[in-house]
């Protein structure tokens, strides 16, 4: 059985199809890619995975049971975390307390227990030294980095990364494919990862869903993906990057 199941999904705005019964299933321990041009459907398909959509129709389910009425924080609970693109940190809060925050809103940890979660998470993203800083003395790798904090404290099963990649240099880049292989394989956790660094989600993903217009147009493996012929036209390109070839 899957993880995490994704059956007949849709969400309409009004007249508007944002996502069509969209259909996805996530492995323990697997990095699914999410791929698509603008106005696909991605970002709606991780709001409703997360919670903080309802779904038109469809249904979600983590372990077989379904999660498709859970609220946002219940969901969280259960082990389904999202970062966002757009990084909101609690500027009046140090980075180690943003990360605690989280660690203890999620599972109303004892204080003690929280901390440790906290500083834990702050070793493995490499913030440890700047757990006192205000998230305002960080770059936006730092920042992107804290968002990954501040999710991993939860206790997450599945991990929603939204372009968490985007706007970093290629050396960080880098740095971040490697960070999030160490989260799936030292942590165990599954990862369903929407980007527009190709070469990033080329090279850590096992699998790749293309969506087009809310709707599922391929699934397979980076190397069938990119000589989709659906997904070239749809998205890639002529200048899509050769499966398994390296992050920036």
């Amino acid at each position: 059985m899957a993880l995490l199941q994704v059956r007949g999904l849709t969400r309409r705005f009004g007249g508007l199809i944002a996502l069509d019964r969209v259909d996805l299933a996530l492995g323990a321990g697997e990095i699914l890619g999410v791929i698509g041009p603008n106005g696909a459907g991605k970002t709606t398909l991780f709001s409703l995975i997360g919670g903080s959509l309802r779904p038109t129709a469809g249904e979600i389910l983590l372990d077989g049971r379904s999660v498709t009425r859970l609220a946002a924080h219940r969901r969280v609970r259960a082990g389904i975390v999202r970062t966002h693109q757009i990084v909101r940190p609690f500027a009046n809060l140090t980075v180690f307390e943003n990360v605690l925050v989280a660690a203890m809103h999620a599972h109303r940890s004892a204080a003690g227990h929280a901390r440790d979660r906290a500083a834990d998470v702050l070793e493995l993203v490499g913030l440890a030294d700047r757990h006192d800083q205000s998230p305002g003395a960080l770059t936006l790798a730092g920042r992107k980095r804290l968002e990954l904090a501040r999710a991993l404290s939860t206790g997450p099963r599945v991990l929603l990364l939204d372009e968490v990649v985007a706007g970093v240099t290629p050396a960080e880049a880098l740095a971040f494919a490697q960070l999030i292989r160490r989260v799936r394989d030292e942590r165990g956790v599954a990862v369903v990862m929407t980007e527009h660094v190709m070469p990033a989600v080329m090279s850590l993903s096992d699998r790749i869903i293309v969506l087009e217009y809310g709707k599922r147009i391929a699934e397979g493996s980076p190397r069938e993906v990119v000589s989709d012929p659906r997904v070239i036209a749809a998205y890639l390109g002529s200048e899509a990057p050769a499966a398994g070839e390296a992050a920036p």
